[in-house]
This record gives C-alpha cells, structure tokens and sequence, in this order.
C-alpha cells in the first residue's frame, strides 16, 4: 500500500541556522542547544578537524578545511546565517577569510565567528572599556587583544589560564571561570567583561558573575549565538542567557 503524505516548510519556519563545531570542542553544542531552542529556529551542525594544541599553525590551518566542513551542512536548506565556531582561529584567519570560506561553499548566507560576535555584542552594549579573560597560550591571547583593540576597544583588565590544552580548557570549572571574571574585572573599571573560547562552560557563569560585577559579561558561546540570531532577524529576548539577551539580539 503506498500511503499519501503532506510536505510543509520544515522546522525552520522563522530560521535556519548551521554552526561549524571544532572535533575538539565539547561545550559549543551543549550551550547552542539551550540558547536555540525557539520555536521554528532550527540548528545544524557540522564539524571541522582540529589538533588539541591551540597554537598559531594549527589554527591558521582550519581556513582550507572550512568549506568542506561548509558543505556537510544540509543542501538542501536555505541558511539565514552560518557561524564558525573558534574565537582564536577567527582571530588568526580573519572574520573576512572565514566568511569568503564559508560562503565559497553556502553561498548568499551570512557568517559570523565569535570575534566578529564578541565585537558586535561590546557595541551593542555600548561598552568602551573591557575586562578580557582568556584560557589561550600568550601569543594567542596577544593576538585577540589587538583585534579588540583594533575594533576599538580599551582592554582595562586582563587574564589568562595560560592553558594551550583544548582537552583540558574544556574541563576548567565554572567556579574557575566566575573567579577569573570577578579577579579581572577589580583590576579597573569596566563596562564588560568577554570570556574568550567555545570551549569554556560560561552560559551558567553569565547571570552569576553580572549580579556580583554589576556590568555584563559577554562569552564567546553567547555572542555567537546572539549574533547569529541578530543576522537571521529573530529579536526574542531571554534574560536568563545574560544583559546581551535581555534587551534581544539587535544587530
């Protein structure tokens, strides 16, 4: 018996979304999977190869991998905005090679990385001066605070984990995280404070470490999603994701 069967828009009635996850990345998925789940947002993902050593060479490299990970997201979907999921291979490949990747595989979609996100999200806060936690090796973390510097932003305070481990970074507690936020943010005054890496559980550090710092705290995780979110034109609030979400994502 053949059975006779409808089709509609699919899941995406309002958007759909791909995220390219690093293999070592443990955190991105799990925190994407809370912030996304809106009705009729769908979230893709595919994943790129990466060593566990967070050094310069090895993060250059992701660039000629990106559209072959590009590719493996549905074809058949019409993305509204596609994210690439590395803070620190943004910052060495540059938020214009990702996208131009990225695009040479998606086409017509909108890209975004956690660079691009953390410096549309200060801006969007209108924050000047920031506080800046990373878990990066010094060169790594050097080359980040230029990029913000560059955006125009003033970096008050700073912090590192010193941690070149994507195995271990992704294992650091979120008490480690909160202190770290708290130790940075007491060096000088701030307007916020970004939480460098995907790999590092902040979605929960977020609301603690606001109430006790009183200024928001803006994660790589967080501002990747918010992004994502501004370029798609879904503007629904959620303040439990932190001062980012409670005003919507606004690009």
């Amino acid at each position: 018996m053949k059975l006779d069967f409808q089709t509609d828009s699919g899941i995406g009635t309002r958007a759909n979304l791909g995220v390219i996850v690093l293999e070592t990345d443990e955190t991105l998925e799990h925190e994407f999977s809370r912030i996304m789940a809106r009705s009729g947002v769908a979230l893709y993902h595919s994943r790129i190869a990466m060593v566990p050593e967070i050094r310069p060479d090895t993060l250059a490299r992701m660039e000629l991998d990106l559209p072959a990970s590009a590719r493996l997201l549905p074809p058949s979907l019409r993305f509204d905005a596609i994210g690439f999921g590395c803070t620190s291979a943004s910052t060495v490949i540059g938020s214009e090679n990702v996208a131009l990747a990225v695009q040479s595989a998606c086409p017509g979609a909108q890209v975004t990385d956690p660079l691009a996100a953390l410096i549309a999200a200060g801006r969007a806060l209108g924050a000047k001066r920031l506080g800046f936690v990373t878990p990066y090796v010094a060169e790594v973390s050097a080359r980040m605070r230029q990029k913000l510097e560059d955006a125009g932003f003033e970096i008050v305070g700073f912090g590192s984990f010193e941690e070149g481990n994507d195995r271990v970074v992704a294992r650091i507690t979120e008490d480690s995280i909160l202190q770290a936020i708290e130790s940075v943010a007491a060096e000088a005054p701030c307007d916020a404070v970004v939480v460098s890496c995907t790999n590092l559980r902040c979605l929960d550090v977020i609301p603690r470490a606001e109430a006790k710092i009183g200024v928001p705290v803006i994660s790589s995780n967080q501002a990747l999603a918010w992004h994502m979110l501004c370029l798609a034109g879904i503007d629904d609030t959620c303040a439990e994701f932190g001062r980012l979400f409670a005003q919507g994502p606004r690009s």
